[in-house]
């Protein structure tokens, strides 16, 4: 039976990021953490499908912890392109899949790059022009780290990690990433920063984590691996390694792609969630982040 054409299609891809460094500077009156972290782009993504379809709105994803209902920042970058396009009600007449590759719970980005590409994706399907400080605005209210995906490359992030400038993008690297089999909640990693850091002022103002990443100490008083996978990395090459935001993922860096799959195949019989990739610099994050259109097929 002949193929007929069906509703538009639009992909886009979302990519990971790793947090090359992460200071926490203090609470801040909204209820957030006044942070100073530069992040960098990653090879790895997800990937976010839209299918025009009648019916109401469905999202749903190959990755049964992966929230397929509001509290999926996909849901609600659908709800924000909906209203700036000028329709009224709930988003409708579409379906989403979202093909996790990124972990969840691990300090990558998963879900806020997800929306950003969603952010991005809705726009092309729903044929809305977003200027850059519109895209900005739509994406620092849906989380403090989304702003940053729509861009990538090497950026610093102020304020809540939301107010970003852009840096020369560092040498390229080949990038081992470890994820253990536990995640970490980030509210609770803040929580246990702020517990921590409390104790430590009592004991020695001065006193920072060894890290480049300041939750780093606090996660591993509660899961200790964290700070045997930092010392493996460097053991077998790595010129830095730490873990990435609130974890549970660490990360190594690497020079050559030899010595980081050599780490990669030496770390994976004891956490078998180890993986090589590289980092990826502005211009290719642009490239590649363009959502692509095409006409749905239905028999």
């Amino acid at each position: 039976m002949a193929a007929d054409r069906g509703g538009t299609r639009v992909t886009a891809r979302a990519f990971a990021k790793i947090n090359l460094t992460l200071r926490i500077l203090g609470h801040r009156a909204d209820g957030y953490h006044e942070v100073r972290t530069t992040y960098q782009s990653l090879a790895l993504y997800d990937r976010v499908m839209l299918s025009e379809r009648r019916g109401p709105f469905e999202l749903r994803s190959n990755d049964p912890r992966c929230p397929t209902d509001r509290t999926n920042l996909v849901w609600r970058a659908a709800e924000q392109v909906w209203r700036a396009s000028g329709r009224r009600g709930a988003p409708q007449g579409v379906a989403v899949k979202i093909d996790k590759r990124i972990p969840i719970q691990a300090g990558l980005g998963g879900g806020s790059s997800d929306a950003a590409a969603a952010l991005r994706a809705f726009a092309k399907l729903w044929r809305l022009e977003l200027d850059a400080a519109t895209m900005h605005r739509l994406a620092a209210q849906l989380g403090a780290d989304v702003p940053f995906f729509i861009e990538g490359g090497t950026a610093l992030g102020i304020e809540r990690g939301d107010v970003l400038f852009q840096l020369i993008d560092r040498p390229p690297a080949w990038v081992v990433l470890v994820v253990p089999q536990f995640g970490v909640n980030t509210r609770e990693a803040y929580a246990w920063w702020d517990a921590l850091a409390s104790s430590l002022l009592a004991t020695s103002p001065a006193r920072r984590t060894e890290s480049g990443n300041d939750l780093q100490q606090a996660v591993v008083a509660r899961h200790p691996e964290i700070a045997t996978l930092v010392r493996a990395l460097r053991r077998h090459g790595a010129s830095y390694a730490a873990m990435s935001g609130s974890g549970s993922a660490v990360f190594g860096l690497f020079d050559a792609r030899a010595v980081a799959e050599q780490a990669t195949r030496r770390l994976a019989g004891r956490w078998p969630r180890t993986l090589v990739t590289k980092t990826v610099d502005r211009a290719r994050y642009l490239k590649l982040t363009a959502p692509r259109k095409s006409a749905g097929l239905t028999r």
